[in-house]
């Protein structure tokens, strides 16, 4: 059961599987902090001075001063603004990832186009008819073919 489970594990696409989760976890981690720490300040400055990770709508009868007072005192709230920085990762990680499918595509295509296909058909050296190459006797002359 270990031999097998190894070889379960040992196989190619398990093991870019697990390559790929690792990266795209660090991927996400570098996303987040280009999002918040980046990205999310100058439209927040654009906007009018707004610290979207800061936006919250208090259900509470309680008014609060900020998002960590509320967060603190256990009041029901809405934390809109980290949805709206979490949407905003979302839309940088699918517009990198299209990118990086639409290179991969790009790329199998000029390999499909560069690489010849193999041939499927050889020439009857009798009758120059064509025959498939695993055959043994031409189909038009029925001439014996030898390799």
């Amino acid at each position: 059961m270990l031999k097998e489970f190894k070889t379960f594990v040992m196989r190619g696409n398990v093991l870019d599987l697990t390559v790929a989760v690792i990266i795209g976890g660090v991927f996400g981690k570098i996303v987040s902090s280009l999002v918040n720490d980046v990205i999310m300040p100058p439209i927040g400055l654009v906007v009018g001075k707004v610290d979207f990770s800061s936006l919250y709508l208090n259900l509470s009868a309680t008014a609060y001063a900020s998002l960590a007072e509320a967060q603190k005192a256990g009041a029901p709230i809405i934390k809109y603004g980290l949805f709206i920085n979490t949407v905003i990762d979302f839309l940088i990680v699918s517009f990198v990832i299209f990118f990086v499918v639409r290179l991969a595509n790009r790329f199998q295509r000029q390999q499909a186009a560069a690489a010849p296909a193999a041939p499927t058909t050889r020439e009857c050296p009798y009758c120059l008819s064509s025959i498939p190459l695993k055959a043994t006797r031409c189909g038009h002359c029925t001439s014996n073919i030898t390799a």
